[in-house]
């Protein structure tokens, strides 16, 4: 930095340590790009973990949330928000399901939807419901959640854990049934379509449509975790739509408010009344602002063609990283690359957290999860020139690393 500029250092010595933060903080972003305070210019394949479904400073999502700043941020849930009704029959439309429930995260989507499960067992007069779930799974981390989620690491510390989870392995339909047989207390399955935090792992279609008819033969729910795979990122509204199955409940968030925090809780017909007033609640979800977002959202996604740049650019930004790294995948070094549209993971044979900073430096933002797994979950605008532009800062690291 010239001595006009001196170099800003990032740090936070009153906020509570509960992030490993790079050196680095942001100002502003436009698109596919953001810049650090100190003027240095990032290309986003990460988008805030899947949630900058929009990019940065959309020409049509700024003003929008400009003129609700205006009328109405807040409106406490003692009264009827017609935008929660505009959003939810949008979200209705798009998932072939009934009704839905609005909160602010995906943690209180998840914990909204075990909540569900377990009124849906006690209903039928099941008094210990027990719940479904999957090694590597990643659903929060409030007590019910973490309980839910299947790493170890994120748990240690917070015992004792919530009970009423069976574990089991993905895409396995005899450990499911296994698991299960004969036990009366079973009233849901619970996963993501594609494992986020667990290192990109999808569910096999074939998988899903076997769990969605154990489900109809047992009276379980089916509940499909979309908070992170969900609002357009591979292509289809929704990851299961791939499978053309329906779940019973269905939470999402992240991208569905292209920054502003929304989350929610898709029901389908035999979830949708099972909360009555007085069961769940929560302070700021469904709040004017965080409506309007989603329906803004929702709107420039179908008027621009997101899901269709999704599938395009994602198949584009794959291939891209299977050709460069060829070698790689041939010698096993790489051990896999894989998810689908923009949630893509190339899984290493030896850890790679030291990639994030690295591509920070080359003017990358990335993330590594489950620690081998790249993770690259970009905005939903992303262009086939800026995924050649990823392919080509990304690849040359990865080798390095792996040489080394």
């Amino acid at each position: 930095m010239t001595a006009q500029r001196p170099l800003i250092e990032a740090s936070s010595p009153h906020v509570m340590n509960t992030y490993g933060r790079l050196p680095m903080a942001l100002s502003h972003g436009q698109g596919c790009r953001v810049w650090d305070v100190n003027g240095k210019s990032y290309l986003d394949a990460l988008g805030g973990i899947a949630v900058n479904t929009l990019g940065h400073n959309h020409a049509k999502l700024v003003p929008a949330l400009q003129d609700q700043i205006s009328k109405l941020i807040h409106s406490c849930n003692y009264y009827h928000v017609p935008l929660q009704e505009a959003l939810a029959k949008k979200l209705v439309e798009l998932s072939g399901m009934t009704n839905v429930f609005f909160c602010s995260t995906g943690l209180e989507a998840n914990e909204a939807a075990l909540k569900l499960a377990r009124k849906f067992g006690h209903d039928k007069g099941i008094a210990r419901p027990e719940i479904v779930v999957f090694e590597k799974a990643f659903h929060g981390r409030s007590i019910a959640t973490l309980s839910a989620t299947g790493n170890p690491k994120v748990q240690q510390g917070f015992e004792p854990l919530v009970e009423g989870f069976i574990r089991i392995p993905i895409n396995h339909i005899d450990s499911l049934k296994n698991a299960t047989e004969g036990n009366p207390n079973v009233v849901a399955v619970f996963f993501e379509a594609i494992q986020g935090e667990g290192g990109v792992n999808p569910m096999h279609l074939d998988y899903l449509r076997e769990v969605r008819a154990l489900c109809n033969e047992r009276d379980w729910l089916m509940m499909i975790d979309e908070v992170q795979c969900g609002m357009g990122r591979t292509g289809k509204w929704f990851a299961h739509q791939w499978a053309g199955v329906v779940p019973d409940v269905m939470p999402l968030a992240k991208g569905l408010g292209s920054g502003v925090p929304v989350g929610a809780v898709v029901a389908g017909p035999k979830a949708a009344h099972i909360f009555q007033p007085g069961n769940h609640g929560t302070t700021f979800g469904g709040n004017p602002l965080a409506m309007r977002a989603g329906v803004e959202t929702i709107r420039i996604m179908e008027e621009e063609g997101l899901l269709d740049n999704a599938a395009r650019v994602g198949q584009r930004l794959s291939q891209g990283l299977k050709t460069a790294l060829a070698a790689e995948l041939s010698r096993g070094t790489v051990r896999e690359i894989r998810g689908q549209g923009l949630m893509i993971g190339v899984d290493l044979a030896k850890p790679c957290g030291a990639l994030v900073q690295q591509c920070a430096n080359q003017g990358l933002l990335i993330s590594v999860t489950a620690d081998t797994v790249i993770r690259l979950v970009p905005p939903l605008i992303m262009t086939e020139a800026e995924a050649d532009e990823v392919v080509r800062i990304l690849c040359p690291l990865v080798q390095q690393l792996l040489a080394a």
